[in-house]
């Protein structure tokens, strides 16, 4: 009988989403799989499996407002925005936690983004992560996302970074924002660790590890 329904996960760090749907595709001998919502691989956090036709619940979905806890790094640029990336650029501008909180401020509410060329968005039908493998770089257009929250959590001026935590829209892209509020402070910055703590109705309560996936299924 074709499995049916909706199971989170916890994505582990240096997983594509894909490879958690293969590995599930494998654990719960299903073949049809949707996940809700792509993280990189760098990644960790909720991930919502969508399992035969319950897969047709992710456009029904409500609400895919997203909330994030990420880090800072000051001081460094990236090509991909994240510690992942080569370095582009570098700054010994001091950033002090009153400078930070006052950066902060106007990123909050609807804003004018623009997409990262290391990111799944097509362009002249390209995507710009192809496109920026190859070495190039393409004019693209800005697009409206919305921050309702954007709040620091920790500061760390002597190691030049810090924690924040943002709840915000579908489609926004938190390492360009953490490039931003370096832009903002007139330094560097780049992201160093994402959490995808909730996305729409799930949240971190509601996932499973891999592990924990797999121990359930060799008991039952």
């Amino acid at each position: 009988r074709q499995l049916e329904g909706i199971l989170c996960v916890d994505k582990p760090q240096d997983w594509t989403s894909f490879d958690v749907v293969a590995k599930m595709r494998g654990i719960a001998d299903c073949h049809k799989i949707g996940h809700g919502g792509t993280l990189d691989p760098m990644a960790t956090g909720v991930l919502p499996l969508f399992f035969g036709r319950s897969a047709k619940a992710m456009e029904l979905m409500p609400v895919q407002d997203k909330r994030y806890t990420a880090s800072i790094r000051f001081g460094v640029t990236t090509d991909t925005q994240d510690c992942t990336g080569n370095i582009l650029s570098t700054s010994e501008k001091p950033v002090t936690k009153k400078a930070l909180e006052a950066a902060l401020a106007p990123l909050r509410g609807t804003i004018d983004q623009l997409p990262p060329m290391y990111s799944a968005v097509w362009v002249d039908g390209q995507r710009l992560y192809k496109l920026a493998r190859a070495g190039k770089e393409v004019e693209r257009p800005t697009r409206q996302v919305t921050i309702h929250r954007l709040d620091l959590l920790e500061f760390d001026p002597e190691n030049r970074t810090c924690v924040i935590d943002v709840a915000c829209s579908k489609g926004t892209y938190i390492r360009t924002l953490c490039h931003d509020i370096g832009e903002a402070l007139g330094t560097k910055a780049h992201m160093g660790m994402l959490l995808r703590a909730q996305t729409g109705m799930f949240t971190l309560d509601d996932a499973h590890t891999i592990e924990e996936i797999d121990a359930a299924d060799e008991l039952s």
